[in-house]
């Protein structure tokens, strides 16, 4: 066991496990409620609606809202878990412990987002299971298909972790999903093209960043998309990048967790 990195693999190792661990401990708050959501979109949206749509994009309607659903899920169960486990960590003063212990920020930070990561994962191969159910899925690109869910709950785990260092009471970890996180999300091109907006909103569209995530998914399950993937991949680094930092810094300030 020589090298340096030991330590910090154990403690990246412990606080991925234990995150993990709480969400298949709860999976009746963690796993199923998503799916259920997602089924009645699949029935209303797809099966209902889709039905008097049509095309869309040169697609049957069903087939092309799959990769948005899946993507919406995704990023609202990385953010979800990451700023609920983090303030309850704050909230029991259990985070202390933590920042005392020899494990970096930076680590640390990866051990939480790890856990989000992976309720992300586990929640869109959930929903793509449950869209098997509706329609034929194939997955032409699995690497665009596959980095796309990882960046996408990356980036969102993070957004939720800096939620979370900011919220001083439970409330304010519910104000971001529900007037910042659903609104980008529908308006982000998950239920039609934006080929159909007029110019203004289509210039709108384009500043927000789950755009770029639900077209890359839906370039890597149908191959089509309204955005070139280099821009998507270099805006879901970039964000990683700014919100990996940002992360790192609260921890070291200590924002919101020293009162």
């Amino acid at each position: 066991m020589s090298g340096q990195h030991h330590p910090n693999l154990v403690a990246f190792h412990t606080i991925a496990r234990r995150e993990i661990v709480r969400i298949l401990r709860i999976w009746a708050q963690t796993l199923v409620p998503p799916v259920i959501t997602m089924t009645l979109y699949f029935l209303i949206f797809g099966k209902l609606i889709g039905a008097r749509i049509g095309d869309m994009g040169g697609y049957n309607y069903m087939d092309y809202i799959v990769p948005g659903l899946v993507m919406m899920s995704v990023i609202q169960n990385a953010y979800g878990n990451i700023a609920s486990s983090f303030f309850g960590a704050k909230f029991g003063r259990h985070v202390e412990e933590l920042l005392v212990s020899p494990a970096p920020n930076l680590v640390i930070l990866a051990g939480y987002v790890a856990g989000g990561v992976m309720r992300g994962l586990m929640v869109g191969v959930i929903v793509l299971l449950v869209a098997m159910c509706f329609t034929q899925v194939r997955i032409p690109y699995p690497l665009v298909t596959l980095s796309t869910v990882i960046l996408g709950a990356t980036i969102f785990a993070l957004a939720g972790f800096v939620n979370a260092a900011y919220a001083k009471k439970f409330d304010d970890i519910t104000i971001v999903p529900t007037f910042i996180l659903t609104p980008l999300t529908y308006l982000g091109g998950v239920f039609y093209s934006i080929t159909l907006l007029p110019g203004w909103a289509q210039a709108a569209t384009h500043a927000n960043p789950i755009f770029y995530m639900v077209n890359a998914f839906r370039y890597g399950l149908l191959g089509v998309s309204d955005v070139p993937l280099w821009i998507a991949y270099a805006l879901m680094l970039g964000f990683v990048l700014v919100l990996g930092t940002l992360g790192v810094w609260l921890l070291k300030r200590g924002v919101g967790l020293r009162s």
